[in-house]
């Protein structure tokens, strides 16, 4: 399983642990080259595959095996062991294709302008087309079958009972399962459709090229998107203010493109969504976890309702910086600047253990194990994948991307992306295959809980007014950035998707300004909206993946409720809460969320949220007025 995260500016950081006097590969003005990267802050992919000739030699394996499949075809109504030898077929088909793609596209990612892997990704994404085509037949053939049959086979073979959440799972959505031969014709689409989502990405992350401007000291630095996020945070307004337009600029030179290339990933989703028979692309994104509309539509009108926290928290902000007016580029600066650390990777490391010791020994053993042991890529390199993202690899361990640069943004991105990472590892080791891969809606639980258990474990740990003030400005911002940015993210997609089926063309003037009200409205009458903010919606990459980002609120409300319940109850809520780790997909993701102890369905954990959110702006005015 692939969860990308932080692409996109997440927390302000401000760290309160001394960095040692030895530089990291993130210090200096160049940024490094792959090779210039110590071996220990390098992930070991060779443990998918020793080495590219192994990749393809399994690739061409899989070539071969791909016709095997063919043989069930129309057989299906057999027997029951038919059925499962079918299905473990196709179950080693695909957990092959997995490897063989997450193995290229990690490589890739290493530098996305490395053209062997941009290759090995075609390669990858081609057979998957081909798996998919290849096994498109089994559920429509399996929905042929009378239900008495059915019940019967899997009551005959104990094999079956993996496949249990399964079935019932498409008997559920049986009315949008198309004939084999329309399945295996979407199935193929595929590879032609992920043209959007892959033009975006070598144009934002391989071709563009940011200018210079000058840091802090006034050294003249290379722009990038990972450098950006730390001038966004720099103390000066000068340094902010030239990164935000340099960076806005650069994408506005493509807006076109940008615009075109966005359009076309929301017309094949409208695509599918007709062709499925969903009565719309939110419907459609929904459906496979089960997650009805009322609860995406619930969140945005809940936020909407708790707009004004928000506006003061503006007001709050640029009042601290002194400012006659606030700025865009204003919104991610630190509110107590002298207040300011840095951080290593190494410290980093002991700080997330530290804090994560709620969740038990079990998991503070096999978490050491993993930040040892060859699952994290530290730091940047030149035409490195920007942001953070975890990579699960069934059969294997999972993997984290990381840009690392010091801060204590960078800590609580790493105890996020283990959160995830560590979801993979036990729904792996304690699922079967069927099984393992857990919903989306569930994906930014663990990692969330992390990092309000980090955050919980510094605060109480910390009586330093100013480092404290920084503290509770890591939660001000993370509500701001995930529950009041990524909920704009929803409602912006929302907007773009009703535009869409609606018959409207997605121009960049349209985008430009659906996305300047929808920042003059989130962020209040205080906020000045520069014209640059207007091309943002450019650089989400989140937009490639429909309705996706809602998932980080309902996550974020969700974590701070278990995250709560594990700091109060102990034992009792860290077995339940062990418990939905390693209960991977053998359920809908709100029913294995209730079970943890949340209900999602409620818009109750996200007014919790932005209630706790209020009392901690609150204290943060207080803090601020008698520093």
């Amino acid at each position: 399983m692939f969860i990308m995260a932080r692409i996109i500016p997440f927390v302000i950081g401000a760290t309160i642990i001394a960095a040692a006097a030895e530089a990291s590969p993130a210090s200096g003005s160049a940024v490094p080259a792959r090779e210039e990267i110590p071996a220990q802050y390098k992930w070991h992919l060779e443990d998918i595959y020793e080495s590219d000739a192994a990749w393809r030699a399994d690739l061409e394996r899989l070539k071969t095996e791909l016709p095997r499949v063919a043989q069930f075809r129309g057989r299906l109504a057999e027997s029951a062991d038919t059925l499962l030898s079918c299905l473990k077929t196709r179950d080693e088909i695909n957990q092959t294709g997995e490897k063989l793609f997450a193995y290229a596209r990690m490589r890739r990612d290493e530098n996305t302008a490395n053209t062997t892997y941009q290759a090995m990704v075609g390669q990858a994404e081609g057979i998957l087309a081909e798996a998919g085509a290849a096994t498109a037949f089994i559920e429509p053939e399996i929905l042929t079958l009378p239900e008495a049959t059915l019940t019967s086979f899997r009551q005959q073979l104990p094999g079956l009972a993996e496949y249990n959440f399964f079935f019932d799972n498409l008997l559920r959505q049986k009315k949008h399962i198309l004939s084999p031969a329309e399945e295996e014709i979407l199935s193929r689409s595929s590879e032609v459709t992920q043209a959007p989502e892959t033009i975006f990405n070598m144009l934002a992350h391989a071709d563009m090229s940011f200018p210079e401007v000058k840091d802090e000291k006034g050294n003249i630095v290379q722009l990038s998107e990972g450098r950006y996020r730390t001038l966004m945070m720099s103390k000066s307004r000068d340094v902010r203010q030239e990164a935000f337009t340099k960076l806005l600029g650069t994408y506005n030179q493509y807006r076109n493109t940008f615009a075109a290339t966005l359009g076309g990933s929301v017309k094949k989703n409208i695509f599918y969504a007709r062709t499925r028979k969903y009565p719309s692309s939110l419907a459609a994104a929904l459906e496979a976890d089960n997650v009805p509309v009322d609860v995406y539509n619930n969140l945005i009108a809940t936020v909407n309702a708790n707009l004004a926290p928000l506006h003061r928290y503006v007001q709050l902000k640029k009042k601290a910086l002194g400012l006659a007016q606030i700025h865009m580029y204003d919104i991610y600066a630190p509110l107590v600047p002298e207040a300011t650390f840095r951080i290593t990777y190494p410290e980093a490391l002991e700080l997330v253990k530290a804090g994560l010791t709620p969740l038990g020994k079990e998991y503070e053993k096999l978490l050491a194990s993993g930040l040892s042991g060859g699952w994290v890529d530290v730091y940047e390199n030149k035409g490195k994948q920007t942001g953070a993202y975890s990579w699960g690899v069934f059969g294997v361990h999972p993997f984290v991307l990381l840009n690392f640069h010091d801060r204590l943004d960078d800590a609580m991105t790493l105890a996020h992306e283990m959160g995830h990472a560590m979801h993979s590892y036990y729904s792996n080791t304690n699922q079967p295959y069927p099984t393992h891969s857990y919903a989306i809606f569930s994906a930014e639980v663990a990692s969330i809980t992390n990092e309000t258990l980090l955050l919980d474990h510094l605060l109480k740990t910390t009586a330093d007014k100013a480092k404290r003030a920084y503290l509770i400005n890591q939660y001000l911002e993370a509500v701001r950035t995930t529950v009041y940015r990524q909920t704009m993210f929803a409602e912006f997609e929302k907007m773009l998707y009703e535009k869409a089926e609606n018959g409207e063309t997605l121009t960049a003037d349209l985008l430009d300004k659906m996305w300047h009200d929808l920042n003059a409205k989130y962020y209040g009458p205080d906020m000045v909206i520069d014209k640059e903010i207007d091309i943002e919606w450019a650089r989400i990459p989140h937009f490639y993946w429909d309705f996706y980002v809602f998932q980080y609120v309902t996550g974020f409300a969700a974590a701070n409720t278990l995250a709560e319940q594990l700091l109060t109850e102990g034992e009792p809520a860290r077995a339940r809460y062990l418990g939905f780790l390693k209960s991977g997909g053998s359920d809908y993701p709100l029913n294995l969320l209730r079970r943890a102890g949340v209900d999602m369905a409620s818009p109750q954990p996200i007014e919790i949220t932005l209630r706790k959110f209020s009392a901690r702006l609150d204290e943060m005015e207080r803090l601020l007025a008698n520093p």
